[in-house]
């Protein structure tokens, strides 16, 4: 045998595969185990609150197969976060942290220790950095030591929010597309052919860039490109860091009976205009933070004040954004009768962003299922979306 194809099997077997899968998990009163069909080296872990979640991101793996929740796991998801990553989201029946996370000794098996606690612990865990577990077999893969090295372990690095291409010339303002849901989170779906939440907003995104790409006066940037899973928190994070001037979310509503139809916008309240719009905040939101003001060196007074005249000068500037919208739209684009309601999404909350979250339609009725897997429907809303865009930022730059 050539001893090249001796060292490339020696080498083989001298090193664990890292392209396994999540083989099973097990929900206890106390712990959460998760089994793996491979060695795996390192995981992390964070908590998400309103509703309240925990998740663990996992390297070098793959999802595996659905999971039955139980205890105090209400439900299991899992999908690709990256390419090498695997992140699996339980949410709770009640707010519970992890206190402890442990590898077993040949990576194939994660326990970790889990308890109860009340609504203001699991708030202040939100804010927590993540917890780092890592695998012994990633101590024993290190080189030997020598005698006159000095080897100093660091975290593994995370992985990075998405960085989207940013369209158009630098000079203009920026508006970002969120195309709600994606990867694992299908959203609402279609009783009658089946049609997914997550393909119609990501295909009404793409709509709205290319026409605002068309018309030249804005820069224009989606948080997803792809069929990818991100949580809301992340998608604010992505229009903050890239300064976005304007941010508009995608998503399509669902309703029990098919005779709900028409689109709606919404713009953030704290308290919800009716029940139907605090439950739909309710559901979709998977964080509740509040950034993007630079409070450095200021008391906890003056801060709530700069935050609350930041947070209502916003929500004026996107009140005004859903009503040019809704003029721009007559004749084109169906509305609701009630057409601008106000809730708390998360996605609206930066208070120096004006932003508005688009319902393009019930996707429980078929006609507007219809509408919205047309071209020609996406286009009616593409086009509504950059008049009602050139005409804010026109109005913004004729106030200065």
């Amino acid at each position: 045998m050539p001893a090249a194809i001796i060292m490339s099997a020696l080498l083989g077997l001298s090193s664990p595969a890292m392209a396994g899968a999540v083989a099973g998990i097990d929900i206890g009163d106390d712990t959460i185990t998760v089994r793996f069909d491979e060695p795996v080296t390192q995981a992390s872990s964070f908590v998400l609150a309103g509703p309240n979640r925990i998740a663990l991101d996992i390297a070098g793996t793959a999802p595996g197969a659905p999971v039955d929740p139980s205890g105090p796991v209400a439900n299991i998801r899992q999908g690709r976060f990256a390419a090498d990553t695997v992140r699996v989201v339980f949410d709770l029946n009640a707010p519970t942290l992890i206190t402890n996370g442990r590898f077993s000794r040949d990576g194939r098996e994660l326990k970790l220790a889990i308890v109860p606690v009340g609504d203001d612990a699991i708030a202040d865990a939100s804010h927590a950095p993540r917890q780092i577990y890592r695998s012994p077999i990633a101590q024993s893969s290190r080189p030997p030591r020598s005698r006159y090295s000095l080897n100093i372990p660091l975290d593994p690095p995370e992985p990075g929010l998405p960085r989207p291409v940013v369209s158009g010339r630098a000079d203009r303002p920026l508006v970002v597309i969120d195309a709600g849901h994606g990867g694992h989170d299908p959203g609402a779906i279609s009783q009658t052919d089946s049609a997914r939440e997550k393909d119609i907003t990501l295909a009404v995104a793409r709509a709205i860039r290319d026409e605002l790409v068309r018309g030249g006066r804005v820069r224009v940037a989606l948080t997803r490109e792809d069929d990818r899973f991100l949580v809301l928190q992340e998608r604010a994070q992505i229009a903050r860091g890239l300064k976005a001037d304007l941010f508009i979310s995608i998503h399509a509503d669902s309703a029990p009976n098919t005779g709900a139809t028409g689109a709606t916008i919404y713009t953030l309240s704290e308290v919800a205009s009716d029940a139907t719009a605090a439950r739909l905040a309710n559901r979709e939101n998977k964080a509740d933070i509040i950034n993007g003001v630079n409070l450095s060196g200021q008391g906890s007074d003056v801060s709530s004040i700069l935050i609350d005249l930041a947070q209502r000068e916003t929500m004026n500037a996107s009140s005004r954004f859903a009503d040019i919208l809704r003029r721009e739209a007559t004749g084109e684009v169906p509305f609701r009768g009630e057409f601008h309601r106000m809730a708390g999404f998360a996605v609206l909350k930066a208070p120096d962003t004006p932003a508005v979250l688009l319902e393009v339609g019930y996707i429980t009725n078929p006609l507007d299922v219809a509408r919205l897997v047309s071209p020609e429907g996406r286009a009616a809303i593409a086009g509504a979306v950059r008049r009602a865009v050139d005409i804010q930022f026109a109005r913004k730059m004729a106030s200065r």
